[in-house]
């Protein structure tokens, strides 16, 4: 994974393949693929921020390499209807709206509802696993994977440079809520007609062995919910709809009303129900308002926020902001999510403070109340045996992931440079089923804050850092520049900080002189006064209080 010059100019009848993200990383998953003048996408997600890009909602794929292109995308084939997958696509339809959409019946509908908010209306092509769609260049084949979603897909990219096989995130979950199994069979036809390349997902390629099934979570949610004294409150994403139906099982089983909280929780569990996706006793769901109502023993509420989302229902809950549901020590938490990388440190502080609260918390590092969605090594080796690919391409996982998984290809006999390690960016050519790395474009992370999408910059958010651990310092005089004479100054003032104002009466003699020197030189501009204070007061504050927090100088003209 050195650093890579920029590709060649692409020839005709070279497929061209382009991850944008989702390497070396877990999220913000899109692959650009183009031949003869057209681009098929694979999936258009986001990455969640983590605590070192503070104040920011989501990170976009790069779509700068598109900018120049977009009249050539024939469409977006989404594999599932996960964030990561899905939660980029508003952001690309602004650029284009009329960009096809194929995915599941389930995928289009979570994608559609999205793209609502935005008051964008998609062309959408739904279609089901054994569907062989043409778009544009490609024929797309599409193959059903479990998921901790249903509906997934995996899907087979036919062109005349060769065919690409990608698994979207899957695993093999051999007694699925809804019956529908990871097609090895459909693997298999297509790999009788070859595989050019592979596109595996990579998260869990370091666990070995095989996932649980969905279903050996039940006892443990069951035993949950039917020891709670009081109110329960489940966390878990809103687009796990077989972990809502558990959940729904399990609280019909003890006697208590199910309540779904938070936006999303509340629009994907409606899509889905409407859908046929969940079956919910009559009788079973009640409003916020009905739920107050009711003793806390009959309740279940089932809520977003199990990543510690400052926002979500579970944060509030803990913070005591939330408007209608308070826990106590007679009540249940449970978290039924895995932890995604980066999120560990939000997702902990909830949990204190909901044990603060004398709550009895539940989470996957006490109690089997989740499984996986992303396939362990045993399976990642089944379905090499089964494809048997000539090339392999890693993708979905970070560094570690993404090798653990080349080498499980080599286990199986693919050559070792056969098997191409990429990064965000790195350009993968396909010539009559021959595939190398010839090059890497440029991609960054483009950040989405508030209703800002692509302003802040890396240096912004090292200033936000910097404001939240080491503090801020104002300081400030007003200078007469016909008479070269500070009139009033220089002010000082710190907010973050554990000294008091006081502390820098020390140093405010050494800034008033460096001021006066360079106020006195007649050439002197208002920038270089403001330099002049912030050296000193910088140097000191690093020598005497060992801080380096922002400081803004400022002079302004009498």
């Amino acid at each position: 994974m050195t650093q890579l010059k920029l590709p060649p100019s692409i020839e005709n009848g070279t497929l061209r393949i382009v991850p944008l993200g989702g390497i070396e990383e877990v999220g913000r998953n899109m692959t650009v693929f183009e031949i003869d003048g057209r681009i098929l996408i694979v999936d258009c997600g986001v990455l969640f921020p983590e605590v070192i890009q503070p104040g920011v909602d989501l990170i976009l794929p790069d779509f700068d390499y598109l900018q120049d292109k977009l009249h050539q995308i024939d469409g977006i084939v989404l594999t599932h209807g996960h964030e990561d997958h899905i939660g980029a696509v508003p952001y690309l339809l602004r650029l284009r709206r009329d960009i096809p959409l194929i995915g599941s019946k389930l995928t289009i509908a979570l994608t559609e509802a999205k793209l609502e908010e935005h008051k964008i209306k998609p062309y959408s092509l739904v279609v089901e696993e054994g569907d062989v769609e043409k778009i544009g260049n490609f024929e797309c084949e599409f193959i059903a994977v479990n998921h901790s979603i249903p509906d997934a897909l995996a899907v087979a990219i036919r062109t005349n440079a060769g065919t690409v096989l990608h698994t979207g995130d899957f695993k093999m979950d051999q007694l699925p809520l809804d019956g529908r199994v990871t097609d090895l069979r459909g693997f298999g036809r297509v790999a009788d007609e070859g595989v050019d390349l592979f596109l595996v997902d990579s998260t869990n390629s370091e666990v070995p062995g095989f996932v649980p099934s969905e279903v050996t979570i039940a006892p443990a949610l069951d035993d949950a919910i039917a020891q709670a004294r009081g109110k329960v409150v489940v966390a878990s994403f809103a687009s796990h709809v077989h972990r809502v139906q558990l959940v729904i099982d399990a609280a019909a089983k003890n006697n208590r009303k199910v309540c779904f909280v938070g936006r999303s929780m509340v629009r994907n569990v409606g899509i889905a129900n409407d859908l046929g996706y969940l079956s919910i006793p009559d009788g079973t769901l009640v409003d916020l308002n009905q739920a107050a109502k009711l003793p806390d023993n009959q309740i279940l509420y089932m809520s977003t926020g199990s990543q510690g989302e400052a926002m979500a229902a579970v944060s509030r809950i803990a913070n005591g902001t939330h408007r209608s549901i308070t826990v106590g020590p007679e009540d249940t938490v449970v978290f039924a999510s895995s932890l995604i990388p980066g999120n560990e440190e939000s997702v902990n502080r909830i949990i204190n403070r909901l044990t603060r609260l004398g709550s009895k918390v539940i989470h996957s590092g006490n109690a089997h109340v989740h499984v996986s969605g992303h396939a362990y090594s045993g399976e990642i080796l089944v379905l090499y045996n089964v494809v048997e690919p000539e090339y392999v391409m890693p993708v979905h996982g970070e560094p570690r992931h993404l090798v653990t998984n080349g080498k499980l290809a080599i286990s199986t006999g693919v050559p070792a440079e056969n098997v191409l390690l990429t990064r965000n960016g790195s350009v993968v050519d396909m010539v009559e089923g021959h595939s190398k790395i010839v090059g890497e474009v440029p991609v960054g992370y483009v950040y989405v804050d508030g209703s800002s999408v692509g302003e802040i910059t890396e240096a912004e958010l090292t200033d936000r850092i910097t404001l939240g651990e080491e503090g801020f310092i104002a300081i400030f005089a007003v200078v007469d520049m016909d008479k070269r004479k500070v009139v009033s100054g220089p002010h000082i003032q710190a907010r973050g900080m554990a000294e008091d104002d006081a502390v820098f009466d020390e140093i405010m003699p050494d800034v008033r002189q460096a001021l006066d020197d360079v106020v006195n030189n007649p050439k002197a501009s208002t920038q270089q006064m403001q330099q002049a204070m912030r050296r000193v007061i910088g140097r000191w504050l690093s020598r005497k209080l060992r801080r380096k927090p922002m400081i803004i100088p400022t002079v302004v003209k009498a």
